[in-house]
């Protein structure tokens, strides 16, 4: 499923999304038993000293946030094989850069989604960062600038660019 060309796509693998949907199944499925737990906890009497009923209330709202947040993102997800291995940053990517001219001043990412690494050892950097949007489309070797967000202009070159695999 792709999304227009205003919202920002997330790369995922088929199991990643998989996941991520069962993930959003046990969610939905669990409000029946969470609206339970705040009506029981709300009949046990004033709810100004009612400390269960407002954490009851507190994890449903956070489970209604994931709910929201997991939608959004499976909507506007590009599903599919990881991208091809032919050394130009994007989405889906683990990437090493060299910042500046140190030679030892290097980093490894994945540019993508948490939710795409969440069983993987590796940082991430959304596409939409501005070190993510400054790195895509680049090649092996090429020299970028970004601006951080205190306004620094910042040079990266990539080093190597390969399909995250999970």
């Amino acid at each position: 499923m792709t999304a227009d060309a205003t919202t920002p796509v997330t790369w995922l693998t088929q199991d990643a999304f998989d996941r991520l949907s069962q993930e959003l199944a046990a969610l939905i499925a669990n409000r029946t038993v969470m609206a339970k737990e705040i009506n029981d906890r709300r009949e046990e009497g004033d709810l100004k000293e009612n400390g269960g009923y407002h954490a009851a209330r507190d994890e449903q709202g956070k489970q209604e946030a994931r709910i929201s947040q997991l939608q959004a993102l499976l909507r506007d997800a590009e599903v599919g094989d990881p991208p091809a291995n032919d050394g130009i940053a994007g989405p889906g990517k683990v990437v090493t850069v060299r910042f500046g001219d140190d030679e030892d001043d290097t980093e490894t990412f994945l540019i993508g989604s948490r939710e795409e690494a969440e069983t993987a050892d590796v940082q991430v950097y959304s596409a939409q960062s501005p070190l993510g949007k400054a790195l895509t489309g680049a090649k092996d070797g090429d020299t970028v600038t970004y601006e951080t967000p205190t306004g620094k202009t910042m040079s990266v070159t990539l080093l190597s660019s390969t399909p995250f695999t999970g």
